[in-house]
């Protein structure tokens, strides 16, 4: 079974994070939350984000980055806007650990520096700043997801009341 992980560091925005849950729930990636996070975990506009998908969600918090590294071994992609290389360039192995900043200042440099290779940026107008971070999530998972042909995924729908004719 092919497995992909989503690791927020510093999360600060409940809504956001409720998103990329639901985003994780939906598509049977695991969620890691590195502290400290911006908002208690029962935070309500948390929960509403992530609606009822809270049952699918294999979640782990971790206190800070050193306790996330000491527990996990990678490999680890940066996503970053100040990354040289393309997040389509990368070819992303089972196990894959795709790694988010805070909202409001990202990944630490010296962390991108220390891993230039593995760093990679989604495209945008030089004008932006950066993307909402759950809809980099999203477009980074689904990234993967397409690599992989979206194991595990159902991948058609059916109409189940048509009375359109």
């Amino acid at each position: 079974m092919k497995e992909i992980n989503i690791v927020m560091v510093e999360p600060e925005i409940p809504q956001n994070t409720g998103n990329i849950a639901r985003t994780c729930a939906a598509t049977g990636a695991r969620l890691h939350l590195v502290g400290p996070l911006g908002f208690e975990i029962d935070d309500k506009r948390l929960k509403r984000a992530g609606l009822d998908y809270w049952s699918l969600l294999d979640v782990t918090i971790y206190k800070n980055l050193d306790d996330f590294f000491d527990k996990n071994k990678g490999p680890f992609f940066y996503f970053s806007t100040k990354a040289k290389n393309c997040y389509t360039d990368i070819t992303y192995p089972n196990g894959s650990y795709l790694v988010f900043g805070k909202e409001t200042a990202g990944l630490d440099e010296q962390l991108l520096f220390e891993n230039q290779e593995m760093a990679v940026r989604i495209p945008m107008v030089d004008e932006a700043r950066s993307l909402n971070l759950s809809n980099s999530v999203a477009i980074a998972v689904y990234e993967t997801l397409r690599q992989w042909n979206y194991p595990d995924l159902l991948c058609r729908g059916e109409l189940r009341n048509y009375k359109y004719l």
